[in-house]
């Protein structure tokens, strides 16, 4: 097993090698919202802060949805590994995504989650890593 801190450089400057392995897992609440557990990826510390993977699961019993809002970034999508989720979307409707739906929510789109099951869990990548959560008006 090779070891050491591999590093690349990009056009926006220095990338670090990262790996995150499901037996050193560990989810934790406090994220963006109280109803899902978080489980950090690693990849904002290795772009320094120009992207962010997670992966998000629903806390069990807790699946109520939440209002409209939007979030203030330059790229979302969402890969659903269990479960389902429905979100609302401004000018598209009602969208379910099940276990192998992939979804790219452009940025600034407004949506309201509708539901989720209890054994939901998603990757999200985003750009960048931090980005601001705004409640907004339904369309």
């Amino acid at each position: 097993m090779a070891s050491g801190k591999a590093k690349g450089k990009s056009q926006s400057g220095e990338f670090k090698f990262s790996a995150s392995h499901a037996r050193d897992a560990a989810f934790e609440s406090g994220g963006l919202r109280s109803c899902f557990e978080y489980r950090d990826l690693g990849i904002a510390a290795a772009t320094g802060g120009r992207a962010m993977a997670h992966v998000i699961r629903a806390r069990k019993g807790d699946s109520a949805g939440f209002g409209w809002h939007k979030h203030v970034l330059e790229f979302q999508m969402y890969y659903i590994l269990k479960g389902w989720i429905e979100f609302d979307y401004e000018g598209v409707g009602v969208v379910r995504a099940e276990a192998g739906s992939c979804v790219n929510q452009p940025p600034g789109i407004r949506h309201a989650e509708v539901a989720h099951s209890d054994d939901l869990e998603l990757i999200e990548i985003t750009l960048p890593a931090a980005f601001e959560t705004v409640e907004a008006d339904a369309p």
